[in-house]
């Protein structure tokens, strides 16, 4: 009853000065809004970074990639094939710990036509049935390329949904049994792969700008000299890479569209596809490190000892996530921190001043038998309620602030709001009026009654 009570005589307080009351918090109101849209951006990009990964292969996805020779091999560069067919060979006889390997051979400046439409798409890739698991790619309608496809070199190609709308063609249309030319060489479309979208895209259709962001994207990926492969580009999503691609059998594309002559020295000449890349997926996370061992073996004997090869591993983007996330967090919280520190410095300051104004009242209150505990529990409590109706009305705010900042800078996550930044933000409100009340409450309870009570 008393502690009710209690609350009931600080509500009234502030009640009663409800403009300093709402200026006192107006520090904690900033403070909790400002620490919660902090969160929800940083929610927004740690859930976008990790959908990145995902879209790409998940962590369990390794990709080979060249690298320039150590110093001591470089009269030996010309021993090494490159990455071949070969590798694929060597990886799957060598390695247990890695489950799927997709080569992949890409197409540039090529032309595909349908009727009298043509469009110059970002790359054909040449792949294996194992590009389906690797790069996470679902099919919609039809089906994926085969084995038999391969063994038959089988002029048959899979699209995304942009691909087939690039050649102006309805979306209500199923391109499935069509027939497409690429450099002027029939391909029968087989498939179709599910449309990809982010949630900044989505975002972004919902506003009817998604049309206007993808043509200054591309605009920014033509001036770009890394624009030929796309992949990481600046402004460059990879579910719009994933939408764009259009796939054909690995076999059909090196019998058609490429050769490759292989010198491995000594006279000795080998016909062998020339792979553009090369990725791995492992059985299970834990195992990265022993695969990339044992692949590291593989590849050597294959390179002849040459080390022209390196290992791009999706753990690693994981951990810098990670502490890019943890690194904002941080400096966001500080930034926040410093506001529920001001915002406390403002209770403790105004809960001075209500002493000062209350000095005869608490005097006559101890004169009647009021206890120093009970003007300390009273002053505290009083300042407790400041920071609690604080948090409630910052977090009320917090949601028109996050749609605040998000109308006006164009984010390219959208920002999530959780429980769990709610309570933590909320917490430290409660947390700053009690301990600014703590100091206040003190001298309120040290006061001499006979002293309070001459007070004018």
């Amino acid at each position: 009853m008393i502690f009710l009570l209690s609350i009931q005589v600080g509500l009234r307080e502030i009640l009663a000065h409800k403009f300093r009351s709402f200026l006192t918090m107006f520090g904690i109101i900033l403070g909790v809004s400002s620490l919660i849209a902090m969160f929800a951006t940083i929610e927004g990009m740690t859930r976008g970074m990790r959908e990145y990964l995902i879209l790409s292969g998940g962590v369990e996805r390794i990709s080979v990639i060249d690298q320039d020779v150590p110093v001591g091999q470089e009269d030996m560069v010309n021993l090494s094939p490159g990455r071949t067919m070969a590798d694929t060979t060597a990886i799957q006889q060598q390695c247990p710990s890695i489950d799927i390997i997709s080569p992949e051979v890409h197409l540039f400046r090529s032309t595909l036509q349908y009727l009298n439409k043509s469009i110059r798409p970002r790359e054909v890739t040449g792949v294996t049935p194992a590009f389906l698991t690797v790069d996470n790619f679902t099919i919609e309608y039809g089906r994926f390329i085969s084995d038999l496809d391969l063994e038959r070199q089988m002029q048959v190609c899979v699209i995304g949904w942009p691909v087939w709308e690039q050649l102006e063609q309805s979306i209500s249309d199923n391109p499935v049994g069509k027939t497409l030319k690429l450099n002027d060489v029939p391909f029968k479309v087989i498939g179709v792969f599910l449309n990809y979208e982010t949630e900044y895209e989505r975002k972004l259709r919902e506003q009817g700008k998604l049309d206007a962001w993808a043509k200054r994207s591309q605009e920014r990926r033509s001036r770009s000299s890394s624009s030929r492969s796309g992949r990481g580009s600046s402004g460059y999503s990879y579910a719009s890479y994933k939408n764009n691609v259009v796939t054909i059998p690995l076999t059909t594309m090196q019998s058609i569209f490429r050769s490759a002559s292989l010198d491995l020295g000594g006279g000795l000449m080998v016909e062998d596809i020339k792979l553009s890349e090369l990725h791995l997926k492992v059985k299970d996370v834990s195992m990265i490190d022993t695969a990339v061992n044992q692949a590291k073996t593989a590849l050597l004997k294959v390179h002849r000892g040459v080390e022209d090869f390196g290992f791009d591993t999706r753990e690693n983007s994981a951990e810098d996530i990670e502490s890019t996330v943890q690194a904002a967090r941080l400096n966001g919280s500080i930034i926040a921190g410093i506001s529920l520190l001001v915002g406390g410095i403002g209770i403790a300051n105004i809960m001075l001043a209500s002493i000062t104004e209350r000095i005869r009242e608490i005097g006559i209150r101890m004169a009647v038998g009021a206890q120093r505990r009970d003007i300390f529990s009273q002053i505290l409590i009083e300042s407790s309620v400041l920071g609690f109706l604080g948090g409630l009305l910052g977090l009320a705010s917090s949601f028109g602030l996050v749609e605040l900042i998000n109308h006006v800078v164009e984010l390219r996550y959208e920002p999530i709001i959780t429980l769990n930044s709610m309570a933590i933000s909320f917490s430290f409100s409660v947390i700053i009026g009690i301990v600014a009340g703590i100091y206040p409450a003190i001298k309120a309870s040290r006061l001499d009654p006979i002293q309070a009570l001459r007070y004018e």
